[in-house]
């Protein structure tokens, strides 16, 4: 694909997402593999969804639905917890289905095995 990554880095296709999604290159990051799994997404690759999803964590099946048009992202903060190890990116992530706009804020924790990241899932809300 030319153009633009689907992510909104600013970076082409092929210089961002593609290599992950092809998985010719593992996402050096936390905020990487975020950003390829929206682009996942927006492609309809359920297969790369569910291989980077932290298998204690991970649904037995992901179904995407196709009416849903993913429309934007924009990563708010990210960091890692414990370098290599563990990690979390705030996002918004913008998607329409049957033409109505919404919005996914979430704040993803992930965490890194035998140099690989990995989604685990959102990160609980925690009261005071």
């Amino acid at each position: 694909m030319t153009g633009n990554c689907y992510c909104d880095s600013g970076l082409s296709f092929d210089d961002c997402c593609g290599p992950y999604l092809d998985e010719s290159r593992q996402p050096p990051s936390p905020v990487a593999l975020m950003r390829s799994r929206y682009s996942a997404f927006v492609t309809g690759n359920a297969d790369y969804l569910l291989n980077t999803w932290e298998s204690s964590f991970r649904p037995k099946t992901l179904t995407i639905d196709p009416e849903q048009r993913w429309i934007g992202l924009k990563v708010l903060d990210h960091g890692e917890h414990e370098p290599g190890k563990s990690g979390w990116v705030h996002f918004i992530a913008r998607y329409k289905i049957g033409g109505k706009a919404h919005r996914m804020e979430e704040r993803s924790l992930f965490s890194a095995h035998a140099g690989r990241w990995y989604y685990q899932q959102p990160e609980p809300n925690q009261e005071d």
